[in-house]
């Protein structure tokens, strides 16, 4: 167990964190092709919206890695 480690449990919690924006990451591509393929190049503006939320999740997880690598929240490995 940690036996209350708290270095433990912030790299518990990054993990954490990493693996949800992982999974909404991979969420909004995958709505975005679903879009792509039922609209047939109609629906445009959802697709462009729900690849933009990707980047922007991509983004915020970017800086929340470079954030945590700086700050040594994550040593090396999550």
């Amino acid at each position: 167990m940690n036996n209350g480690n708290p270095r433990l449990l912030t790299c518990t919690a990054m993990r954490f964190v990493v693996i949800v924006f992982l999974v909404l990451i991979v969420a909004s591509l995958g709505s975005a092709l679903v879009l792509l393929l039922r609209s047939q190049g109609e629906g445009g503006t959802r697709v462009a919206r729900a690849l933009a939320i990707r980047v922007g999740l991509s983004l915020t997880l970017f800086l929340l890695l470079m954030i945590g690598f700086a700050t040594g929240l994550i040593s090396g490995r999550l």
